[in-house]
């Protein structure tokens, strides 16, 4: 029986992410095959894709099963990969399937090693109570290995950043190649100048957008807008709810999310040592420059005092404040020019080609 071209397998579709976008992408325009380990319907909608999709069903709404059924969708229900003449993964789980595929090509797309098993490690478990310190420090131990063998598998292995590759190198002594994330900057467009600030990262602990909305409760004639959601979507609305110059949208659709980007004065997105960061990118590419911070892949991809403000890594308060106050809204205006042109080194043309090109080598 002759062998299937290329088929993808991403850990989950849970929400609307770079990573999750990444995927589409890539079914899209090269004409993959797609594997999943599970969908949400908060996520996109996969009924457009060109090939075949697969559902491994690893979801459970059991805590407990949920990791051993994660596990067995990835190693016990990807027997079919054998058909294909080349695989690509994507994300933390899928690389444990690498094992059903050994007779074609293997490709890592690494958008991080698992941060909560290095360089995060001791981040996460300072956030957690005694007891679910002891059973991540179980599931890591167990995790680990199988992780590590299962990359050190893999034919080619990509990074998405030279901040990821370097990672790569020193927690897992791999090699790789970098090819950045894609940004459809057709989609992204200037619509205008309003009067607000727009904070677009996850609400989660490392994306630090707590600090934002603390540097905005301070800045009572500058309005921020957060469109996003996450982890600690509820806990910030409420804490934040009495400033009437910031508003949370929740999760939007994407031309929602395009409007509110194209008439924004500016981005702000401060994340702890970002494996990449996509907002950025797509603000660029609306003309609107970025607050973020001189760590991660920010250095990669914001160019300080030209398409945005780089602030030290790890930000105070202050420091956050006098960034959106040295950020006027001229200044911004005079950015847009250098903001367009620098997101069109991301365009997806260019992923796309590179990537086309490791699946034919």
């Amino acid at each position: 029986m002759a062998m299937a071209e290329s088929l993808l397998l991403h850990d989950a579709f849970d929400f609307k992410g770079g990573g999750e976008r990444l995927v589409l992408s890539l079914c899209r325009e090269l004409n993959l095959d797609l594997a999943y380990g599970q969908w949400c319907a908060d996520s996109f909608d996969l009924s457009d894709l060109p090939g075949q999709t697969f559902d491994l069903n690893g979801y459970s709404s059991l805590i407990g099963y949920r990791t051993i059924n994660r596990y067995r969708a990835f190693t016990k229900r990807t027997r079919f990969l054998k058909k294909y003449r080349t695989v690509i993964y994507s994300g933390i789980n899928a690389p444990l399937a690498v094992h059903n595929h050994r007779n074609g090509k293997n490709i890592f797309y690494c958008h991080t090693p698992p941060r909560a098993l290095y360089d995060l490690r001791e981040y996460q478990m300072n956030r957690l109570s005694f007891f679910r310190r002891f059973l991540v420090a179980r599931y890591n131990d167990w995790f680990q290995p199988l992780y590590e063998e299962a990359v050190k598998h893999m034919d080619v292995v990509v990074a998405n950043s030279r901040n990821t590759q370097e990672r790569l190198t020193r927690f897992l002594d791999l090699e790789s190649v970098v090819v950045n994330p894609p940004c459809p900057t057709q989609w992204f467009q200037w619509k205008g100048q309003g009067d607000y600030y727009l904070s677009p990262a996850r609400l989660e602990g490392v994306k630090r957008v707590g600090r934002v909305l603390e540097a905005f409760s301070g800045l009572p004639d500058k309005k921020l807008i957060v469109t996003s959601s996450g982890p600690e979507f509820l806990q910030l609305r409420e804490k934040y709810k009495s400033f009437s110059n910031i508003s949370f949208t929740g999760p939007v659709e994407e031309e929602e999310l395009r409007s509110l980007i194209g008439n924004a004065i500016a981005t702000l997105y401060i994340p702890v040592d970002e494996d990449f960061g996509m907002s950025p990118v797509e603000s660029m590419a609306a003309g609107k420059p970025v607050i973020g911070v001189r760590e991660g892949g920010l250095i990669e991809t914001v160019m300080d005092g030209e398409t945005g403000i780089l602030l030290n890594a790890d930000p105070s308060i202050e420091q956050i404040r006098q960034g959106v106050m040295d950020l006027s809204p001229t200044r911004a205006l005079s950015m847009r020019e250098a903001c367009e042109a620098q997101a069109q080194k991301f365009d997806e043309k260019i992923f796309i080609n590179k990537m086309q090109s490791l699946i034919n080598s």
